[in-house]
């Protein structure tokens, strides 16, 4: 695995299509690639600070400063006195606005969607004040279950106006990625998240037995111009995933 990394690190050193001039940037994105590509596994240990920075002929703070970001956005995860490692359950850093399929991608796992709806509708009340829209106007609606693989993750029931996004089959797999194609990717977002107990069907489709611990998160995005264009309710599987956020004094 050291070995791995090292050798990840070089090949993007010289890779100049993919040229990074920052060291830590480089680092980084070396990390990333040997977990997606499954050269370290989940819980594996990354050699020390020390270590990467003598193999690399990096300085520490270099080397420190790319593990802080992998470890802010949940790629890896930091335990006093022991070390820095792949991270076993997701860890969603709740300070910054990123999709299930990034998420998923950032960690090497294989996001896939199994979708039960996909279609456009008249806005419903509940809806409209959601996304701020007056009644009879047109909405996309993406009801699916988030998998890594075969493991699946959560449940999400989508609405988006329609005006931003006329035809759901535009949605494969990320509705970011599709709404980023039509310069209407979301700036920012409001959350609301849950403890629930997961009901029979909910823990059906999650493969967990009913009453399991979950989360339930309603999340509304937003453009910079204001305008409301995702609204989102999900029921995510306790066991596996984490959500963290980052508090500060004023």
């Amino acid at each position: 695995m050291h070995s791995a990394l090292a050798d990840e690190y070089r090949r993007l050193c010289r890779d100049t299509a993919a040229h990074q001039p920052l060291a830590y940037l480089r680092l980084r994105r070396a990390i990333r690639n040997v977990i997606e590509h499954r050269a370290i596994e989940p819980g594996q240990t990354l050699p020390s600070e020390r270590d990467l920075a003598q193999t690399l002929s990096l300085s520490r703070v270099t080397v420190r400063k790319a593990i802080a970001g992998l470890v802010e956005e949940g790629v890896l995860t930091q335990r006093h006195g022991a070390g820095t490692f792949v991270a076993e359950r997701i860890i969603k850093p709740m300070s910054r606005l990123t999709s299930f399929t990034e998420d998923l991608r950032a960690r090497g796992l294989d996001p896939r969607s199994e979708f039960f709806e996909r279609d456009v509708g008249e806005v419903t009340p509940e809806e409209s004040m959601a996304l701020n829209l007056s009644p009879g106007v047109q909405v996309v609606r993406l009801h699916r279950v988030r998998y890594a693989g075969d493991e699946p993750l959560a449940i999400e029931r989508t609405v988006v106006p329609a005006s931003v996004l006329p035809d759901p089959m535009l949605v494969h797999d990320s509705l970011y990625e599709a709404l980023e194609t039509r310069g209407c990717r979301p700036r920012r977002a409001l959350q609301r998240l849950r403890a629930v107990l997961l009901g029979a069907r909910h823990a059906r489709l999650l493969h967990v037995p009913p009453g399991s611990a979950g989360l339930n998160i309603e999340r509304r995005a937003f453009l910079d111009d204001g305008r409301v264009v995702e609204f989102t309710t999900s029921w995510y599987r306790g066991d596996i995933y984490d959500f963290v956020a980052e508090l500060q004094t004023d």
